[in-house]
């Protein structure tokens, strides 16, 4: 069974359309990688798949889990079993970073894994702290996912987990990625599905996705094998690597 089926979506922004005609299935169990340059519409996805209101749909559905929430409030979706990290968090003092964290096990029915998802993490010393305040870019991601694995959705999105990362970071980044999504589990085993925007395919090194998807001027233009698909982006650039998707069909 599909987890999401995006039909023919088309979304516009104060007017200007910035997504069209977006198809794409993802069944349980499968994580995508979503490749595109900047500009090209990546983040909006995601951002309308979660329900933000400032990203208007003009076209098309948006099929969760069998059920048509095209237009139904973020909350409702969250509470479906959908999850996102996003790409820019916010600073907010005067919050705790447990307080948050609190919250989202509560609402995943992970009480009992705060201790050992943030010693996976490294986080046990920012616990107490103001949530990202202070926090190198690094550790604002780990922040994110750790939130994130609390929480325990069915589908996760995760916009550029790996942009401004260090080695040691992303490699942390990437465990938590495989756990979160099952991917350290047999194929046949896992329930939980996902989407990663990647600009520079970094997190391809740590985390084995099923399929690549290639977002360029608002629409999917190439679907492949995410390890050819990085190889073509970096031989031959997007323009290059679009142009030789059309070629093979």
């Amino acid at each position: 069974m599909d987890v999401l089926r995006l039909v023919n979506l088309g979304v516009e922004v104060s007017g200007r359309k910035i997504l069209e005609n977006v198809n794409l299935y993802i069944q349980k169990g499968q994580t995508f990688v979503l490749f595109g340059p900047n500009g090209s519409g990546k983040s909006s996805l995601l951002m309308s798949i979660i329900g933000n209101p400032k990203y208007k749909i003009y076209d098309g559905r948006i099929i969760f889990k069998g059920e048509d929430i095209t237009y139904a409030p973020t909350d409702e979706r969250v509470k479906m079993g959908m999850g996102i990290a996003f790409q820019n968090p916010p600073k907010i003092g005067g919050v705790k970073l447990i307080d948050v964290l609190k919250h989202c096990a509560k609402l995943g029915g992970t009480e009992d894994k705060i201790e050992e998802f943030a010693k996976l993490l490294g986080m046990e010393d920012f616990l107490h702290r103001d949530l990202n305040v202070g926090f190198s870019g690094g550790e604002v991601k780990r922040s994110e996912l750790l939130q994130l694995m609390l929480l325990n959705p069915d589908f996760v999105m995760l916009d550029e987990p790996d942009s401004g990362v260090d080695l040691e970071n992303i490699a942390i980044i990437g465990e938590a990625i495989n756990k979160l999504l099952e991917r350290d589990k047999p194929a046949e085993e896992r329930k939980k599905a996902g989407i990663i925007i990647t600009h520079t395919g970094h997190i391809l090194n740590y985390v084995d996705a099923d399929y690549g998807v290639i977002l360029y001027k608002g629409k999917i233009v190439c679907m492949g094998n995410p390890f050819d698909l990085l190889k073509d982006i970096s031989e031959f650039g997007y323009e290059g690597c679009v142009k030789r998707c059309l070629r093979r069909f």
